[in-house]
């Protein structure tokens, strides 16, 4: 994500901040809020990524269920009498 340091520092001045406590600001910002900020694009690749991961884990475990099921069937069909 970028920002305008100047345009930034510029609106800071207009609310009465120094020019150089504006500028300090700007570029604190810069280097301690924004790397750790994520995009909606950021957070729409993670969810996309969960549902994938979910979606194998689910399919998963119902072919896990069905084997079991089955085993339970063909256990009862050919030892219950």
């Amino acid at each position: 994500m970028a920002i305008d340091t100047l345009a930034y520092t510029k609106a800071l001045e207009a609310a009465g901040v120094e020019r150089r406590a504006a500028e300090a600001q700007a570029e604190a910002l810069i280097k301690h809020v924004l790397p750790d900020l994520v995009t909606k694009t950021d957070l729409d690749q993670a969810i996309e990524r969960l549902e994938h991961r979910l979606t194998v884990r689910v399919f998963g475990m119902v072919l896990g269920i069905v084997g079991v099921m089955d085993g339970i069937l063909f256990a009862l069909l050919r030892f219950g009498h």
